[in-house]
Parts: C-alpha cells; structure tokens; sequence
C-alpha cells in the first residue's frame, strides 16, 4: 500500500505501515474434524428448510449453477447465529445470517491436513459441491506479525502438504495458496535468504496439486494498492508456477473494491498469458478504510462492509469468481479492539452485515 518498503530483514508490522493489507485470518482450529464434517453435512442436507438459515435452521446450500461451493452448516457464523435466536436477539440473528448463507473458504490448520482437508472435501461432495480450501502454512509466514508462524523449514512443508493432497484425493476442491507469500517477497518483507525455497515450495505445490484430478490452483498476487505496479509481480508469478495454475487471486483478506481490482487483474492477466483470477470479496463492500495517519488501517478498520456475495456468474470472462476467502467476521488481528488473528469477533461481524448494501 502507501507505507515505506522495508529492507529484507524488516519483520515488524508497523514498518509495513499501509502497505501490508494483509491477511490475519489463520484459524489453527476452526477446521471440523472429519467425521464431524459428514455428520454436519449430512444432517444439513437432511433438514435444510430456507436459503438462508432465517427459520432458525441450518443454511441451505447455495444454487450450484451461481456459487459451486460448499456452505459449511457448523461454520462460525452459524454458530453464533444459532446463539443468538437462543437468547432471543432475532435481529442479530437475522444479520449474522447474511454471512452464514454464503460459502466461506476453509483455511487448513497445522496439526491433522490430511483429516481437515478429507473432512471438508468429502462434506462438499456429500452436498454435491466443490470445496473452497487455503493453503497458509509456508515457512516464515506474515514477517513475524500477527499471522506468523508456518512450517519449521521446507521439509516440514512437504510434509503438511502431502497430508492435504491426501485428504483432497479426487474431490473437487478450488485451492487459494499461500496468501501473501509472493507479495511478501516482492516487497521484501521476507528476507531474501528465503525467496529461494519458497519459490521451490510454491512451485512443487502448484504441481503436485494440480496433478490431483479436479483441483484447481490460485496464487495469491497481492492487491492493487499492495503491490501498485501489476508488473512487479509478474516474476514472482511466473517462477512460482502460475503457467501451471488455474490462476491468481486477488484482495485477499483486503477492503479493495472489486471494480480496482477487476482492473489490476486485467492487466496483470495479460502479462502472464491471459490467466484467469478470482478476487475476496468478503468485507469490501465499502471499499478500504481512509487512509489517514494510521499505519495499520488495513486491521480491523470501522465501518467497512460484506461485499458481493460468492459467485461465478462476474459478467468478465477472465474473472473466475468473486469468493468469500477471508472469513467475514475473524479478526485481522489485536488491534483496535479486536483479538487474535482469526479468532471470531461478533461485533465486526455483526457491523460487516448491518453495513452490506447486499
């Protein structure tokens, strides 16, 4: 975005200032385990009665031909939509249910992938939809900010995502991998010692999964007031594996508006071989937040707003699909006000729904 580029060894957020729109959205045990993913899934296909969970009842899936993915009945939102009809906040309910109807991606944890990944890819296909995962586990993720963390070295990478491919088999899965890690390289965020073995990890994942029979591959290319310049990132794309992908994805966790990025796809698409992108969607419905004099107006900014609501039909034949990526409703992080990265946050969720135009 707008702040200073750090050196290559730089790893504190606020030296990032604006420029890192980042992510903040790992939920290490939010995943279901498998068996409780199918019981979910079929208990939801069973007793389905509205679109939108608005009698009290699990959400409905969503029509296949206008979002094929999966809209997970025990998610967090619906969780806490189901909370509050049970202490008669109807209202609130009904707001939260904005973000329960919607299919949201799954971010895959660290300790069981293969589980996590079988559960929810065999849930989708038990509901005759496709599963939407993200992949953020590369070593030295988020420069040591409020998402840091990832695999212990290149070894233990391989490690996690085998288990994934595992668990994914020949289910049809749409994969977002690795939020961040090329911007951050590109920015020099992440110290150059590592860009090597990342480009190496990136590029075996792109292959490996698409070696998999109905997956399909995003990387994640920043958004436009990250990485201004569409150019900076062709490289990174390139030696990464984007000829191999399906693509790259767009506003990850981020405010852009859809129409920004619409256009910066466009040209960034048209320098890597007319590749196809999907763009997050989930909270930029008001666009970003001013800018002003705060380094962090990326985190958890006030009065932003759910954006268009996950689908396939983009009226722009190189946009594959607007996605909920970001799960509305988690934290960026603590600050202002909010807690741990990805961890649930009511009152944001409840201000993203009350402020949808959708």
């Amino acid at each position: 975005m707008y702040g200073e580029v750090p050196g290559s060894g730089g790893t504190s957020s606020g030296r990032r200032g604006d420029r890192r729109i980042m992510r903040a959205a790992v939920p290490a045990r939010t995943a279901v385990p498998a068996l409780a993913a199918l019981l979910l899934a079929a208990g939801a296909l069973a007793g389905c009665s509205s679109s939108d969970g608005s009698d009290g009842g699990p959400p409905e899936q969503r029509p296949r031909a206008t979002v094929p993915y999966w809209v997970n009945p025990d998610g967090k939102a619906a969780q806490q939509a189901a909370a509050y009809r049970k202490d008669d906040k109807q209202d609130d309910a009904e707001l939260i249910d904005r973000i329960a109807a919607q299919p949201v991606a799954e971010w895959i944890g660290i300790e069981d992938p293969q589980g996590e990944a079988r559960g929810f890819t065999e849930a989708a296909a038990k509901a005759k939809r496709d599963a939407l995962l993200v992949l953020y586990n590369i070593p030295h993720r988020d420069c040591g900010s409020y998402s840091k963390g990832g695999a212990a070295d290149g070894n233990a990478y391989r490690a996690w995502l085998d288990g994934v491919i595992k668990g994914i088999g020949d289910r049809a899965t749409t994969v977002i991998l690795e939020p961040d890690a090329l911007p951050h390289i590109e920015d020099r965020c992440t110290p150059e010692q590592f860009h090597e073995e990342r480009y190496a990890l990136l590029t075996e994942a792109v292959g490996k999964l698409k070696a998999l029979p109905r997956t399909k591959v995003y990387l994640d290319a920043g958004n436009p007031h990250w990485i201004k310049d569409p150019g900076r990132m062709v490289e990174p794309l390139k030696r990464a594996g984007i000829d191999r992908a399906d693509g790259f994805a767009l506003n990850i966790s981020n405010y852009q508006t859809t129409a920004e990025n619409e256009k910066y796809g466009r040209q960034l698409s048209a320098m890597v071989g007319g590749k196809h992108f999907v763009i997050d969607t989930s909270r930029n419905g008001n666009g970003p937040a001013p800018g002003g004099d705060d380094p962090e107006n990326w985190c958890n900014p006030r009065g932003r707003a759910l954006g268009e609501p996950p689908t396939v039909k983009t009226d722009d034949g190189l946009v594959d699909a607007y996605l909920w990526i970001k799960r509305p409703g988690e934290s960026d992080g603590p600050c202002k006000g909010g807690p741990q990265a990805g961890k649930w946050w009511p009152s944001y969720a409840l201000e993203l729904a009350r402020n949808s135009k959708q």
